[in-house]
């Protein structure tokens, strides 16, 4: 074997600051994969992590701000970075990172579905989720690229829509702020254009279903209810208008309600 192709585990130890200077490490690393058992395959796993080990804290950082804690996320990315090496199949090519790569964000990902939904989706979602993390670090190492959308569901055997639908849930770890313009230079905010409460809905329920009531009462009754709640008239007023005292305004009233709390119940019972 050409000595340029071995890497010296015990002379080479500094963890590489430029691309392809771990890029070229981890190949020699990979080419020796084959031949490597027992311990010498452990020391191959352990200095292939402590080479791509910057790779999955700049991953961790992505993910930084979103509710779990940045020592938290490096640890999982870590984990992360030594599944992959231990279960990556040099057969199929040198590009670990490849596959490194969205097996470590496949962890990231399920810490946040574990323990750090803002807002929580349905299980059944969570769940695809998860599988479509698995499935796409699957099928990068089979393809050689990141899979689309059709391809994981293919592989999942769903439709497509259901994973197009969990790619959009990312944003329950970290929703955006209602308080975010909405633009450069703006000064309207998200929550600006949020709508508010409409009183007309309960106006309109409340119309629909004491409409019928009130068009069998008396004319009188219907009358006292008009001058009351539509011309906001008080009770020595009404009385005044239909030739009765203040307090038969008031037992009028309390007796109208009576009949049209009655029509509201007797429907149910």
């Amino acid at each position: 074997m050409n000595a340029s192709n071995v890497l010296d585990l015990r002379e080479e130890r500094a963890i590489p600051q430029s691309r392809q200077r771990r890029d070229d490490m981890t190949t020699t690393l990979l080419r020796q994969w084959d031949r490597a058992t027992g311990r010498d395959h452990e020391r191959l796993v352990k200095r292939l992590v402590e080479i791509n080990m910057p790779v999955a804290q700049r991953l961790a950082r992505h993910y930084a701000g979103r509710g779990l804690a940045a020592a938290d996320l490096e640890q999982v990315a870590c984990l992360g970075l030594v599944s992959a090496a231990r279960r990556y199949d040099p057969s199929r090519g040198d590009d670990f990172l490849a596959y490194a790569v969205p097996t470590i964000k496949g962890e990231l990902r399920k810490a946040f579905r574990d323990v750090g939904w803002v807002v929580r989706p349905p299980r059944r979602l969570q769940e695809l989720q998860a599988k479509a993390w698995t499935a796409e670090a699957d099928l990068v190492q089979s393809l050689g690229r990141a899979p689309s959308p059709r391809e994981i569901a293919d592989h999942l055997d769903v439709p497509e829509g259901e994973i197009l639908e969990i790619l959009g849930i990312d944003g329950c770890f970290a929703p955006s702020s209602l308080d975010v313009p909405l633009g450069d230079g703006e000064s309207t905010t998200v929550a600006d254009r949020q709508g508010n409460l409409d009183d007309g809905f309960a106006s309109c329920e409340a119309r629909t279903v004491l409409g019928p009531l009130v068009r069998a009462l008396d004319g009188r009754d219907r009358r006292i209810l008009e001058l009351r709640f539509f011309r906001g008239w008080t009770q020595q007023q009404i009385g005044d208008e239909i030739g009765v005292t203040q307090m038969q305004v008031s037992r009028l009233l309390s007796r109208i309600f009576e009949q049209l709390r009655a029509g509201l119940v007797e429907p149910a019972a």
